[in-house]
C-alpha cells in the first residue's frame, strides 16, 4: 500500500496540542534518555489527542498511561518513545505491532517512514483505530482484528516487532517472523506485577540474544494461544 505516512498538520483549533507536544518530548522523553532524533521528531509530530477518545482528550500530553474503552490502555508517551527507540526503526522497515489500541503506537512507526502491520484482538477498537489512522493520513498502515499471538505470517518478515500487552513467554510465532537482524520488543512476566521490557535481538545465524530493560505493567496479552502457552505441536 503506497501513500503517505506523514501526519496532517493540526487545524487552527489544536495549536495548544502542538505546543503539548513539544513540552511531553523535552521534559518526559528527551530528559529520559530518548535520544533516536527521528523518535523524537515522530513524538513530536503524531497528535496523539486525535488517537483517544473525547472524555480523555484533555490529557493526551501527559505522562500517564490513559483509558480507550474495553478494559485497554494507551501507554504513556515514554514508554512509547522508549520502545520505539530500542526497535531501531527506519524508513522503509516493515514493523509488526502485536495490539494495536488506539493505534498511536503504529502511528509513531509510520511517522518514520515504516510499513506497519498491526492487529487488536478487541474488533472494535481495531476498526476505530483503522478509521482514525486514516483521517489523520496514515496510508502506510495495515490494521487487522484477530489474535496477535499468531502475528502476520503472510507479510512476514519483519524488521521489527513491538508487542505493546504483556505476556507470560515470548510467542514462537513472532520469533520466527522476525528477520535475521531483527528486533523485538515485548513485556514478559508471569504476573502483571514483575513484568519487564525485554528486547530480543535476532542474530544471523537465527539464534536470540536477549536482555531485560525495565519493569513495566501493561494490559495481558489475551487469545487463545497466549493463554494456553501457544499452539500446541501435533504429536
Amino acid at each position: 500500500m503506497t501513500a503517505s505516512c506523514r501526519a496532517e498538520p493540526d487545524a487552527p483549533s489544536d495549536d495548544v496540542f502542538a505546543s503539548s507536544r513539544s513540552a511531553m518530548v523535552a521534559h518526559q522523553i528527551a530528559a529520559r534518555g530518548v535520544r533516536d532524533p527521528a523518535v523524537l521528531d515522530a513524538m513530536r509530530a503524531v497528535p496523539r489527542h486525535r488517537l483517544v477518545p473525547e472524555n480523555v482528550r484533555a490529557f493526551a500530553y501527559e505522562d500517564t498511561p490513559l483509558p480507550i474503552g474495553w478494559g485497554q490502555t494507551i501507554s504513556q508517551p515514554y514508554i512509547v518513545a522508549l520502545m520505539t527507540e530500542l526497535a531501531q526503526v527506519k524508513p522503509g522497515h516493515r514493523v509488526l505491532e502485536v495490539g494495536t489500541g488506539s493505534g498511536y503506537q503504529a502511528a509513531v512507526l509510520a511517522q518514520m517512514g515504516a510499513q506497519v502491520w498491526t492487529i487488536e484482538i478487541v474488533e472494535p477498537l481495531a476498526e476505530r483505530a483503522r478509521v482514525d489512522l486514516l483521517a489523520i493520513g496514515y496510508t502506510n498502515i495495515h490494521v487487522r482484528a484477530g489474535d496477535g499471538y499468531l502475528g502476520w505470517p503472510e507479510a512476514a518478515p519483519f524488521d521489527s516487532v513491538l508487542v505493546t500487552a504483556g505476556a507470560t513467554h515470548v510467542p514462537q510465532p513472532l520469533v520466527d517472523q522476525l528477520k535475521p537482524g531483527g528486533r523485538m520488543v515485548i513485556p514478559v512476566g508471569s504476573t502483571l506485577q514483575n513484568q519487564s521490557l525485554r528486547l530480543l535481538v535476532k542474530l544471523e545465524d537465527g539464534t536470540i540474544e536477549e536482555r531485560d530493560v525495565l519493569p513495566v505493567r501493561f494490559v495481558p496479552l489475551t487469545g487463545e494461544h497466549a493463554e494456553r502457552g501457544g499452539p500446541k505441536t501435533p504429536e
